[in-house]
Parts: structure tokens; sequence; C-alpha cells
């Protein structure tokens, strides 16, 4: 029965087509500016990395001076000094840990046809990889040997390595010149942007693309390699350029730690502030104790990746949609309440009222089908135009198959809605009156 009443509503389009065009519009519009801000939030807000998302964490102390006054901001620096960095990523407290600083190097190909160009990187520990969840395509991480040395090897992302050695080639064990230093190539990840960009959130864009070169940090401090990314000292570096960076009082390196489980976090919590308790004795950190410890989801927090205004616009798009709803049953019911005569004609076949509800929800239902198909294609050229505008957020500007499922869903589900009155006062029909006013 409901196959017929479906075909019912089809044909019922070409009534009026002047009114079923405003329905139709007047949903998909709404339906159109809802799924645009909902996509956005969606792949703001997402987990990044949900398989260890609360193993992972990021440790923060303040160094800071207190001979300002009192600190306006109760947070510590979101960075840590390389003198601090360097002391937790060697007494090795967690299952893994990585330090992170951004490199932007110049690449030389050596070839003729390619000039040299600069590619953003990072220069990390090896557990970075694994941490992280990172996928090669070819070779592997460099070795503990070549994290302790500062060895001159590289991993570099799947486009890089099209880019300089050709596409199909495994560049593993070929040489690559950056910076005017030669490294070996020892690893070529696959395509990886997990968004939010979680594991570099200060210093980058949150949506950017992942890098396309990674090195030992080792390395990075031995050959000197400027810092693409923030910088904040509390005192003058003791000595200038990247010497006084690396051994004065400057946050400019983020640090990550897996843990074995969450209850281990307690245990690292306490490890901090034995850390912070040997340092005061060495006549650093004066401020008091100030530690804090941050998985992945609270970090996202912390640097607000979701804005206040992002939820305000999603809430104010699903508003619209509501007034694009009322609009939409003032329209059907100037659409239902043109059909008294058919309406008696079936209740007087014997239809009963259950019936003649049943297909003009139908209606409305099909309104709402053609009223999705509009709205994603509304839905799709806004997010085009947001791609084009904001080159910032443009991973984000992409409808999956979910997120297609949810606008028909939700398109459907308003055009019942709106359907349900009037299709109740279609239903008050007295089949007597309207066959003696025939």
């Amino acid at each position: 029965m409901y196959g017929y009443y479906l075909s019912l509503g089809f044909r019922s389009l070409r009534r009026n087509p002047v009114l079923t065009s405003l329905m139709v519009l007047t949903l998909s519009v709404g339906v159109a500016a809802s799924m645009t801000t909902l996509t956005l939030l969606r792949g703001m807000s997402g987990d990044p990395i949900p398989q260890k998302s609360d193993v992972l964490f990021v440790p923060l102390l303040d160094n800071r001076p207190v001979n300002n006054g009192p600190f306006t901001d109760p947070e510590p620096p979101t960075q840590l000094t390389m003198r601090d960095t360097m002391a937790l990523w060697e007494r090795g407290e967690g299952k893994r840990q990585t330090p992170v600083y951004g490199i932007s190097p110049p690449i030389d190909s050596g070839r003729a046809d390619l000039p040299p160009f600069f590619s953003d990187g990072l220069a990390v520990g090896r557990d970075f990889f694994a941490m992280f969840d990172v996928p090669f395509v070819h070779g592997q991480p460099w070795s503990a040997e070549d994290d302790q040395r500062g060895t001159q090897v590289a991993v570099i992302s799947r486009s890089l390595a099209e880019r300089v050695f050709g596409e199909g080639v495994n560049p593993v064990g070929q040489s690559l010149r950056a910076s005017d230093n030669a490294l070996q190539v020892v690893g070529v990840i696959d395509t990886w942007n997990p968004l939010p960009k979680f594991y570099r959130l200060v210093g980058s864009g949150s949506f950017d693309t992942s890098e396309d070169i990674y090195l030992p940090i080792r390395t990075a401090i031995a050959r000197e390699l400027n810092v693409n990314g923030n910088i904040s000292c509390n005192s003058t570096p003791p000595s200038p350029g990247f010497r006084g960076l690396v051994e004065g009082e400057c946050n400019w390196v983020q640090f990550w730690v897996e843990l074995d489980s969450t209850a281990d976090r307690g245990r690292y919590a306490d490890y901090l502030d034995a850390y912070v308790t040997e340092q005061k004795a060495l006549n650093r950190f004066e401020a008091p104790m100030n530690n804090r410890l941050y998985d992945v989801r609270e970090w996202l927090d912390v640097r607000e990746v979701v804005s206040d205004d992002t939820r305000t616009s999603t809430w104010l798009a699903f508003g619209f949609l509501l007034v694009c709803l009322v609009n939409t049953v003032g329209l059907l019911l100037a659409k239902f309440s043109a059909r008294p005569g058919e309406i008696g004609v079936r209740r007087a076949l014997g239809a009963s009222r259950g019936e003649v509800f049943r297909q003009y929800l139908t209606e409305a239902a099909v309104i709402g089908l053609v009223g999705a198909g509009t709205g994603i294609a509304l839905t799709l050229a806004a997010l085009a135009f947001i791609r084009d505008f904001n080159r910032g957020i443009a991973q984000l500007t992409h409808l999956d198959v979910p997120m297609l499922v949810i606008a028909v869903v939700v398109s459907v589900l308003a055009a019942i809605l709106a359907g349900l009155l009037p299709t109740w006062r279609a239903c008050q029909v007295v089949p007597a009156l309207q066959l003696k006013s025939q």
C-alpha cells in the first residue's frame, strides 16, 4: 500500500508546480544550511585517534618567572623548553614519548626540472610514528640508535616521495638533500591527515595537512634547523641564535607521552611533580606547582579547536531549519486544503481517516525526499565555496556517506513533521458535505 502512496506522492508533485517548488526550495535551503554547519562541526569536534586518545597525553610545566606579579592566565605555557623536553624524553617514564617541533627545510631534488622548494616537516623521536599510528608505505621509522646519535636519516611522505623521486619508486635507501644536508630516506608514510591535527595544535593550523618530512630531533638540533612555529622566551637567551633557544628558558617544543593505561595518569602526574621539585632545587620554576596533563580530547578543548562561534552557527542553522519548517507547514496547508473534494470521494468510497492520513503524510515525505536531493546539492555548493574561501579548513568541507544519510533523514523527518498538521486537517473533511457540494 505504501508503494501506491509513494506513487501518488510523486504524481502529486505535478499539481500546482509553483506551490510544490516553493515547498521543496524552502525545505532544501534549511537542510543545506544545517548540513553545512553540521559537517564543519563534525569535522572539528571529532576524535582524531579514538583507539588511544585516552592514553596519549600532553604534559605542561609552568616555568614562568614571578617577578612581574600574579599571572593573568592560570594555564602554564603550551610548550616546553628544550631542556625539560630532553629530560622527560630521556628518562622515558611513559610507554612511549616524543618531542615535536616544526621545521621547514628547503628540499633540493638535484633535478634540473624541479627547482628547490620549502617543505613543512617535524623534528621528532622515533616513537612518534608508533604513538600516533602513522601508516607506512615503504620502510620503517629510524632506529633507537639513530635517535641517540642524531643520524642523518629521514622519513618522508608519499607526496614528497612522488614529487622528488617519481611515482611508483621506492626511495628507501636513497639520498635526499634538505637544508644542504644529505639525508638517507628510511621510510615513506602513506597519506595521513588526522582531523583535527591534534599532535601539533601549537604553531600550526588545527586542520592543515600533515607534514612531508620527519627528522630525528637530535639531527635537527645538531644542524640548527630553524623553528617553524611559536617561540616564547621568559628571559634573554644565554647565547644568540639557535643555540640560545636550546639552552635558554624558551618554550618552543611540544611533548607527547603514551601511557600503558588511563590508570597510569596519576603516577605520571606525580612524576611531573617530582621533576619540578627537583628543578626548583636548581633555582628553576619560580612559580608554585602548576603542572598539567591533558589527554587528546582535553587538549582539543584547551586549544579551543571548536570555537563558540562554530557551535553558535550550528544552532542558528538548525533554528533557520525550524523557520523553514514552519513555512513548509503553511504551504502544505494550502496544498492539502485545495483538495477537499478528492478527500470526500475517497472517504465515501470506504477509505478510513487512517488511510487518508497515511496517504497525505507519505506525500509530505516525498516532498522531503525531493528536498533532500536539492538540499544535498546546495550543501555541496556551500562546502565548495567555503573550501575556496578558507583553505585552512578545506579538509573539513567534504560530505561523506554518513552525512549524506543524515541529510536525507533530516529532510524527510522535517517534511513529515511539517505535514502532521496539514494531514490532520485533511482528515477532518466530512464526506457528505463534500458530495453535496459537487
